[in-house]
């Protein structure tokens, strides 16, 4: 759902003193249970207490679990406690639950497992400007991951930009009108906004599902089409501004 540096910033913002990232190497992927434990736990962190999710496992075919741990600890001398299964409605939480979600376009339900909105943040870089020649510029984010748990427009809002939020629409996708890559590409058009932001490091927030990517047979029809995404979008954040207003 994260990558490494979107995880990093979310930490960050938390009472965190140290963070140990671990490359994820041919040792590391045959590395046992019981080595994991000895030369990484024991003897490299030292570790005396240690807190994991109720179904962590750890350790070559996963054999390493919370019940392996205890029975280790009385040995090594650390304690080991499990987080529980957090819930909400009775669903118990997991990155397959939020990715289908997701998956669904079902955005209201993301939202609630996570705790807040879901978004991608990426350096704003340079595109063909292809959108500038039908009246829509977009600010590009490649997206650097094998598989994307959106796909489709979206209705969506940026930030990190001044220290404001800017109202746009999204799509998320490979570009088949235009080029049909097999890369996936996030493709902001802000409206009201004319800055320059390429280098910029900015944050799309994900509001609402609008529509699924699709091929169009010309760019007049796929201009005719942004058009409608667009007051689309802009009538989705009006009935949110209303109820944010209490209207």
């Amino acid at each position: 759902l994260m990558r490494l540096r979107e995880k990093v910033i979310e930490l960050a913002k938390l009472p965190v003193d140290n963070l140990l990232i671990v490359r994820f190497n041919r040792y590391f992927a045959n590395c046992d249970a019981e080595q994991f434990i000895d030369d990484i736990l024991i003897k490299k962190l030292n570790v005396k207490h240690l807190v994991i999710g109720d179904d962590f496992h750890f350790g070559k075919a996963r054999r390493g679990n919370f019940a392996m741990l205890k029975e280790k600890c009385k040995l090594y001398g650390f304690n080991v406690e499990d987080t529980g299964s957090y819930q909400v409605e009775g669903l118990r939480i997991s990155s397959t639950l939020i990715r289908d979600a997701l998956g669904e376009g079902d955005l209201a339900q993301a939202e609630k497992l996570l705790g807040h909105c879901y978004s991608v943040c990426g350096r704003v870089a340079h595109g063909d400007k292809r959108g500038r020649t039908i009246g829509y510029p977009t600010a590009n984010i490649r997206m650097f991951r094998k598989n994307t748990p959106v796909n489709g427009v979206f209705a969506v809002t940026m930030t990190g930009i001044d220290g404001f939020e800017f109202e746009g629409v999204a799509n998320v996708g490979t570009r088949p009108t235009v080029d049909g890559s097999s890369k996936v590409i996030l493709e902001t058009h802000l409206f009201d906004f004319d800055k320059e932001i390429y280098g910029r490091y900015v944050e799309v927030h994900f509001k609402q599902k609008i529509r699924d990517e699709i091929r169009f047979q010309s760019l007049e029809q796929l201009k005719a089409q942004i058009v409608k995404d667009v007051a689309e979008t802009k009538k989705i954040f009006a009935e949110i501004k209303k109820y944010d207003d209490g209207l």
